[in-house]
Protein backbone atom coordinates (compact mmCIF):
# COMPACT_ATOMS: atom_id res chain seq x y z
CA UNK A 1 0.00 0.00 0.00
CA UNK A 2 2.92 2.40 0.83
CA UNK A 3 4.79 1.31 -1.94
CA UNK A 4 1.99 2.30 -4.45
CA UNK A 5 1.30 5.37 -2.96
CA UNK A 6 4.72 6.75 -3.26
CA UNK A 7 5.13 5.59 -6.80
CA UNK A 8 1.70 8.16 -7.25
CA UNK A 9 3.22 10.31 -5.14
CA UNK A 10 6.55 11.05 -6.76
CA UNK A 11 6.29 9.52 -10.10
CA UNK A 12 9.23 7.29 -9.88
CA UNK A 13 9.18 3.38 -10.71
CA UNK A 14 9.48 0.93 -7.92
CA UNK A 15 12.95 0.19 -8.91
CA UNK A 16 14.03 3.45 -8.04
CA UNK A 17 12.43 4.29 -4.60
CA UNK A 18 14.40 1.06 -3.24
CA UNK A 19 11.51 0.99 -0.45
CA UNK A 20 12.71 -0.83 2.62
CA UNK A 21 10.85 -1.46 5.70
CA UNK A 22 12.35 -2.54 9.18
CA UNK A 23 10.67 -5.83 9.30
CA UNK A 24 7.43 -7.83 8.35
CA UNK A 25 4.15 -8.28 10.42
CA UNK A 26 2.01 -11.10 10.55
CA UNK A 27 -0.97 -10.44 9.18
CA UNK A 28 -3.36 -9.06 11.65
CA UNK A 29 -0.58 -7.57 13.66
CA UNK A 30 -0.90 -3.84 14.27
CA UNK A 31 2.15 -1.44 13.85
CA UNK A 32 2.10 2.30 15.41
CA UNK A 33 5.98 2.24 15.51
CA UNK A 34 6.61 1.07 11.52
CA UNK A 35 9.71 2.52 9.94
CA UNK A 36 10.60 2.18 6.32
CA UNK A 37 12.86 4.59 4.14
CA UNK A 38 13.09 5.60 0.54
CA UNK A 39 15.56 7.23 -1.92
CA UNK A 40 14.22 9.92 -4.17
CA UNK A 41 16.06 12.12 -6.55
CA UNK A 42 14.65 15.27 -5.79
CA UNK A 43 15.16 18.00 -3.33
CA UNK A 44 12.64 19.09 -1.09
CA UNK A 45 12.20 22.25 0.43
CA UNK A 46 9.20 20.83 2.33
CA UNK A 47 8.14 17.41 3.35
CA UNK A 48 4.72 18.96 4.49
CA UNK A 49 2.81 18.36 0.76
CA UNK A 50 4.28 15.07 0.32
CA UNK A 51 3.51 13.77 3.78
CA UNK A 52 -0.31 15.05 3.12
CA UNK A 53 -0.09 13.43 -0.20
CA UNK A 54 0.80 9.86 0.62
CA UNK A 55 -1.52 9.92 3.57
CA UNK A 56 -4.40 10.92 1.53
CA UNK A 57 -3.34 8.38 -0.94
CA UNK A 58 -3.47 5.59 1.80
CA UNK A 59 -6.43 3.57 2.76
CA UNK A 60 -8.09 5.23 6.24
CA UNK A 61 -6.56 2.52 8.24
CA UNK A 62 -2.97 3.69 7.49
CA UNK A 63 -1.30 6.56 8.36
CA UNK A 64 1.92 8.26 7.76
CA UNK A 65 2.94 9.69 11.09
CA UNK A 66 6.12 11.41 10.69
CA UNK A 67 8.54 12.04 7.61
CA UNK A 68 11.96 12.81 8.23
CA UNK A 69 15.18 13.02 5.87
CA UNK A 70 18.07 10.78 6.39
CA UNK A 71 21.66 10.67 5.90
CA UNK A 72 22.97 7.99 3.04
CA UNK A 73 23.94 5.36 5.44
CA UNK A 74 20.68 5.36 7.15
CA UNK A 75 19.11 1.73 6.89
CA UNK A 76 15.27 1.38 8.17
CA UNK A 77 16.27 -2.38 8.81
CA UNK A 78 20.03 -2.85 9.30
CA UNK A 79 20.38 0.02 11.48
CA UNK A 80 18.04 -0.96 13.97
CA UNK A 81 19.22 -1.51 17.53
CA UNK A 82 16.34 -3.07 19.22
CA UNK A 83 12.61 -3.16 18.50
CA UNK A 84 9.74 -2.67 20.93
CA UNK A 85 6.44 -4.77 21.00
CA UNK A 86 3.56 -4.69 22.98
CA UNK A 87 1.03 -7.47 23.35
CA UNK A 88 -2.34 -6.78 25.35
CA UNK A 89 -4.87 -9.25 26.97
CA UNK A 90 -8.31 -7.97 28.30
CA UNK A 91 -8.84 -10.21 31.34
CA UNK A 92 -12.41 -9.85 32.63
CA UNK A 93 -15.44 -12.26 32.11
CA UNK A 94 -17.02 -9.69 29.40
CA UNK A 95 -14.64 -8.29 26.90
CA UNK A 96 -14.88 -4.18 26.61
CA UNK A 97 -16.09 -3.87 22.85
CA UNK A 98 -14.20 -1.06 22.34
CA UNK A 99 -10.75 -2.66 22.23
CA UNK A 100 -12.28 -5.91 20.70
CA UNK A 101 -9.83 -5.52 17.77
CA UNK A 102 -6.43 -4.09 19.64
CA UNK A 103 -6.92 -6.93 22.97
CA UNK A 104 -6.66 -10.65 23.33
CA UNK A 105 -10.38 -11.58 25.42
CA UNK A 106 -8.83 -14.35 28.31
CA UNK A 107 -12.49 -15.13 30.22
CA UNK A 108 -9.67 -17.14 32.35
CA UNK A 109 -8.37 -15.31 35.67
CA UNK A 110 -4.75 -15.47 34.94
CA UNK A 111 -2.18 -15.22 37.41
CA UNK A 112 0.33 -12.22 36.72
CA UNK A 113 2.56 -12.74 39.23
CA UNK A 114 3.68 -16.21 37.57
CA UNK A 115 3.57 -14.68 34.26
CA UNK A 116 6.06 -12.27 35.32
CA UNK A 117 8.42 -14.62 36.82
CA UNK A 118 8.41 -16.64 33.51
CA UNK A 119 9.09 -13.59 31.42
CA UNK A 120 12.35 -13.14 33.80
CA UNK A 121 13.47 -15.91 31.56
CA UNK A 122 13.59 -14.54 28.13
CA UNK A 123 16.08 -11.64 28.79
CA UNK A 124 19.17 -12.10 27.89
CA UNK A 125 21.07 -13.56 25.03
CA UNK A 126 19.27 -17.18 23.66
CA UNK A 127 18.95 -19.07 21.07
CA UNK A 128 15.07 -18.79 20.22
CA UNK A 129 14.69 -21.39 17.87
CA UNK A 130 12.35 -23.31 19.89
CA UNK A 131 9.93 -19.93 19.62
CA UNK A 132 10.09 -19.64 15.49
CA UNK A 133 7.54 -20.66 13.27
CA UNK A 134 8.69 -23.66 11.63
CA UNK A 135 7.71 -22.75 7.98
CA UNK A 136 9.99 -20.17 8.30
CA UNK A 137 12.43 -21.09 10.45
CA UNK A 138 15.20 -21.92 7.70
CA UNK A 139 14.93 -18.28 6.57
CA UNK A 140 16.69 -16.69 9.06
CA UNK A 141 20.27 -16.92 9.50
CA UNK A 142 20.85 -16.77 13.22
CA UNK A 143 18.38 -17.71 15.65
CA UNK A 144 20.38 -16.04 18.70
CA UNK A 145 18.87 -12.56 19.73
CA UNK A 146 19.06 -10.70 22.76
CA UNK A 147 15.67 -9.76 24.99
CA UNK A 148 16.30 -6.47 26.41
CA UNK A 149 13.04 -5.91 28.95
CA UNK A 150 10.37 -8.36 29.19
CA UNK A 151 7.60 -6.87 31.91
CA UNK A 152 4.23 -7.34 32.38
CA UNK A 153 2.18 -5.06 33.80
CA UNK A 154 -1.43 -4.82 35.42
CA UNK A 155 -3.92 -2.01 34.80
CA UNK A 156 -7.23 -3.16 35.71
CA UNK A 157 -8.89 -5.63 33.52
CA UNK A 158 -5.99 -5.19 30.99
CA UNK A 159 -2.63 -7.07 31.12
CA UNK A 160 -0.19 -5.59 28.65
CA UNK A 161 3.40 -7.35 28.04
CA UNK A 162 6.09 -5.24 26.82
CA UNK A 163 9.32 -6.87 25.29
CA UNK A 164 12.23 -5.44 23.83
CA UNK A 165 14.65 -7.18 21.84
CA UNK A 166 17.29 -7.12 19.41
CA UNK A 167 15.24 -8.72 16.90
CA UNK A 168 12.57 -11.47 16.63
CA UNK A 169 11.99 -14.73 14.63
CA UNK A 170 8.91 -15.27 12.47
CA UNK A 171 6.13 -15.40 15.33
CA UNK A 172 8.49 -15.47 17.94
CA UNK A 173 6.92 -12.67 20.36
CA UNK A 174 3.40 -14.41 19.89
CA UNK A 175 4.96 -17.89 20.34
CA UNK A 176 6.06 -16.30 24.04
CA UNK A 177 3.20 -14.84 24.63
CA UNK A 178 0.72 -17.86 23.91
CA UNK A 179 3.19 -19.93 26.49
CA UNK A 180 2.86 -16.81 29.15
CA UNK A 181 -0.71 -17.27 28.79
CA UNK A 182 -0.40 -21.16 29.50
CA UNK A 183 1.78 -20.14 32.61
CA UNK A 184 -0.69 -17.43 33.65
CA UNK A 185 -3.75 -20.16 33.79
CA UNK A 186 -1.54 -22.24 36.00
CA UNK A 187 -1.56 -25.28 33.38
CA UNK A 188 2.47 -24.83 33.44
CA UNK A 189 5.39 -24.03 36.04
CA UNK A 190 7.05 -20.52 35.27
CA UNK A 191 10.35 -22.53 34.93
CA UNK A 192 9.20 -24.36 31.76
CA UNK A 193 10.43 -21.64 29.53
CA UNK A 194 14.57 -21.80 29.83
CA UNK A 195 13.85 -25.62 29.36
CA UNK A 196 12.23 -25.26 26.00
CA UNK A 197 14.57 -22.74 24.74
CA UNK A 198 17.16 -25.58 25.51
CA UNK A 199 15.89 -27.53 23.54
CA UNK A 200 16.03 -25.49 20.36
CA UNK A 201 13.08 -27.26 19.32
CA UNK A 202 9.48 -25.72 18.03
CA UNK A 203 8.41 -29.20 18.15
CA UNK A 204 8.56 -29.17 22.19
CA UNK A 205 6.84 -25.53 22.56
CA UNK A 206 3.43 -27.08 20.30
CA UNK A 207 3.05 -29.66 23.32
CA UNK A 208 2.16 -26.52 25.57
CA UNK A 209 1.03 -24.12 23.24
CA UNK A 210 0.34 -22.32 19.82
CA UNK A 211 0.74 -18.72 18.38
CA UNK A 212 -1.54 -16.63 20.72
CA UNK A 213 -3.87 -14.63 18.24
CA UNK A 214 -2.51 -11.75 16.25
CA UNK A 215 -4.53 -8.85 17.16
CA UNK A 216 -3.40 -8.20 20.56
CA UNK A 217 0.08 -7.95 18.96
CA UNK A 218 1.24 -4.23 18.04
CA UNK A 219 5.05 -2.94 16.94
CA UNK A 220 5.07 0.00 19.29
CA UNK A 221 8.62 1.35 18.47
CA UNK A 222 11.73 0.38 16.16
CA UNK A 223 15.04 1.86 17.84
CA UNK A 224 17.90 3.92 16.32
CA UNK A 225 21.65 4.96 17.18
CA UNK A 226 21.93 8.36 17.37
CA UNK A 227 24.22 8.62 14.39
CA UNK A 228 21.91 7.17 12.48
CA UNK A 229 19.48 9.60 13.03
CA UNK A 230 20.93 12.49 12.53
CA UNK A 231 19.98 14.99 9.75
CA UNK A 232 21.80 15.85 6.81
CA UNK A 233 22.84 19.16 6.50
CA UNK A 234 20.60 21.64 4.79
CA UNK A 235 17.45 19.62 4.56
CA UNK A 236 13.82 20.06 5.02
CA UNK A 237 12.33 20.41 8.27
CA UNK A 238 10.64 17.03 9.80
CA UNK A 239 7.07 16.85 8.69
CA UNK A 240 4.88 15.58 11.49
CA UNK A 241 1.85 16.33 9.66
CA UNK A 242 -0.30 19.25 9.21
CA UNK A 243 -3.55 21.01 10.54
CA UNK A 244 -5.58 22.40 7.68
CA UNK A 245 -7.06 25.91 8.65
CA UNK A 246 -10.21 27.58 7.48
CA UNK A 247 -9.29 31.47 6.47
CA UNK A 248 -13.19 32.08 5.88
CA UNK A 249 -16.18 30.65 7.17
CA UNK A 250 -19.72 30.98 5.82
CA UNK A 251 -21.65 29.53 8.51
CA UNK A 252 -21.68 31.06 12.40
CA UNK A 253 -20.34 29.35 15.26
CA UNK A 254 -22.80 29.04 17.83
Amino acid sequence: MVEKALIRATKLQRKDLLLAGAGRTDAGVHAWGQVAHFVTPFNYDSLDSIHAALNGLLPSDIRIREISPAVPEFHARFSASSKVYHYKIYNDMIMDPFQRQFVYHSIYRLNVTAMKAAAKHFIGKHDFSAFANSSRNDRVPDPVKTIFCFDVIEVGALIQLEVEGTGFLYRQVRNMVALLLQIGKEAIPPDIVPKILATHDRKELAKYSLSAPPHGLCLVAVKYNEEHLRLPSNCPDISLGRHHSVSKCKLPFV
